[in-house]
């Protein structure tokens, strides 16, 4: 079942296997056909995920760097397309020396040479690959295929987990395992037996079904680990631990068990427990509806920062997912004043933006701390030259090209990719430098004269304007090392409390073990408004 927890689940192995001393990469293994995750709407996969080099990616390799603490390259992310599409151009450049190239056994080759590549650039003791989808699918049957050809050559280098969810029909009351009993022989199909079995339950599975789960999936009954639903996915892996997950991958590897250090991660899980204070934040964004259901994933990485930077103040973060469509009516503005912070997340294209804008006002007028991400930097920017500058006929060239004043314009580099469709993988992407400026709120709170921080955008503030702008009170705090980009934007403390818009992502670079300077910030200013 897709969103039954493998992200989190090869996030927690990394975990355990990094907690032993061994040295952990991992890789996410996408079965769609996209090259990247660039080019899709955020409702269809959830979050984008860019890493430091720019690849785009899925959310899952977000997981991966906060549990780990580290910056994963591109070699660890792979689609079916992106597979497809280096051994199509290998073909065509004679790679292959003129012979017939066929699916298999050449797509599943060059997965393999990828899983190698990637383990050899950190010299890693372990390679925790997660294969997106579920299984049975057509989709990644290759990527299967793959794990049957590494596990054939090499048997005691392979361990295969999977990750199956035992429901408790409501009209039943009892834990069933048929599913699971069938997904494992589903997997026999590909060739594949499985080590260990995560068994997904609203509550914990008991030991008379953890030996029927063995008994009819060939497995002992100790690598069937338990895993009910909890309040936070940092408990997981200390969970996982205690139910032996560490050790049975060991044993299934022929690995020595190594002692286990989980103490800083602890020291974290517990202190996120002890946050008592709350603190309200609205997150005004547009991506939330999927039919009748909520999609928070769509802004994992926002989400989980304003968690670290929370917990570090011993502050309990209440999360509220606000449509910018609603504000479109300016008599629901007077919501926005229960919250001790508002923050509006990256986007892309006209839907929702008067909502956004109107929002931006009101929290600026009203002196409700705010943090903006990019299109939500870009747009405090054109709402202030808007209601400050007073350009009435004022926009962004992403939403009104012909508007007299175009604030926020497309970057020079950017304008010719776009008259040519050439839309994936071709934005400002990656990790770029800043300077910032001393006496500024970002200077503070970085507190360091210059910093790295990754970025996803074609559109920037129009050097035309700039000038403007700060004779009217804006200041500019951080720029790229030319000057020529504006990377934060700000009002002074003496204005606003705190209003504050980066170009880039920062919470991209936000970790359990090393919040983000930006959102402490952020959440400080919030957290003594709460009080």
């Amino acid at each position: 079942m897709s969103g039954v927890g493998k992200g989190i689940t090869a996030s927690s192995v990394a975990k355990l296997m990094e907690a032993r001393g061994l040295t952990v990469t991992s890789i996410k293994i996408d079965p769609y056909v996209n090259v990247d995750a660039g080019t899709m709407n955020p409702i269809e996969h959830g979050e984008c995920f860019v890493l430091t080099d720019g690849m785009e990616t899925d959310q899952d390799m977000g997981n991966y760097e906060r549990f780990l603490n580290v910056d994963l390259p591109s070699t660890n992310y792979m689609t079916t397309g992106s597979v497809y599409q280096a051994v199509i151009d290998r073909e065509r450049n004679l790679g292959y020396k003129g012979r017939c190239v066929q699916v298999v056994p050449d797509i599943p080759m060059e997965a393999i040479s990828r899983i190698k590549k990637a383990g050899e650039l950190v010299n890693a003791d372990i390679v925790v690959i997660e294969i997106g989808g579920t299984v049975g699918e057509y989709e990644n049957i290759l990527f299967l295929e793959a794990v049957r050809m590494m596990k054939s050559e090499a048997p005691d280098n392979v361990a295969v987990v999977m990750v199956s969810y035992l429901p408790v029909p409501g009209s039943i009351g009892e834990m069933k395992t048929k599913p699971t009993q069938h997904a494992s022989r589903t997997l026999n199909n590909a060739g594949l037996q499985a080590d260990v079995i995560i068994a997904r339950a609203p509550t914990a599975v008991d030991q008379k079904r953890r030996e029927k789960i063995a008994r009819f999936c060939n497995i002992v009954p100790e690598h069937v680990i338990s895993a009910p639903d909890v309040s936070s996915i940092y408990d997981v892996p200390l969970n996982f631990e205690k139910a032996g997950l560490g050790t049975a991958l060991c044993t299934a590897l022929g690995l020595k068990c190594h002692p286990v250090d989980l103490s800083a991660w602890k020291r974290f899980v517990a202190k996120s427990k002890r946050a008592a204070q709350p603190v309200k934040i609205a997150v005004v964004g547009k991506y939330f509806s999927s039919g009748d259901f909520v999609l928070s994933d769509v802004y994992i990485s926002v989400i989980e920062a304003i968690k670290y930077s929370a917990y570090e103040q011993c502050l309990k973060p209440e999360i509220v997912y606000l449509s910018s469509h609603d504000f479109t009516d300016k008599k629901k503005l007077a919501e926005l004043k229960k919250y001790d912070g508002v923050l509006v997340p990256g986007g892309f294209g006209t839907t929702g933006i008067e909502g956004k804008l109107n929002a931006i006002e009101y929290v600026r007028k009203n002196k409700i701390p705010y943090l903006g991400l990019c299109y939500g930097m870009q747009l405090a920017v054109l709402e202030y030259a808007r209601n400050v500058l007073k350009l009435a006929d004022s926009s962004t060239e992403e939403i009104d090209p012909k508007a007299k004043d175009l604030v926020i314009a497309v970057m020079p580099d950017q304008r010719e990719k776009i008259a040519k469709g050439d839309m994936g993988g071709s934005m400002r992407l990656g990790h770029y430098p800043a300077v910032l400026k001393k006496g500024t709120i970002a200077r503070k709170a970085y507190g360091v004269d210059n910093t790295l921080e990754r970025h996803r955008h074609r559109y920037e503030v129009n050097p035309e304007y700039i000038a403007a702008l700060e004779a009217k009170g804006m200041i500019f705090s951080a720029t790229s090392p030319d000057g020529v980009l504006m990377e934060i934007a700000e009002l002074p403390e003496s204005v606003h409390p705190f209003f504050v818009g980066t170009q880039f992502h920062p919470e991209l670079q936000a970790r359990p073990l090393r919040p983000h300077p930006l959102f402490t910030a952020f959440l400080k200013v919030a957290g003594s408004k709460s009080k």
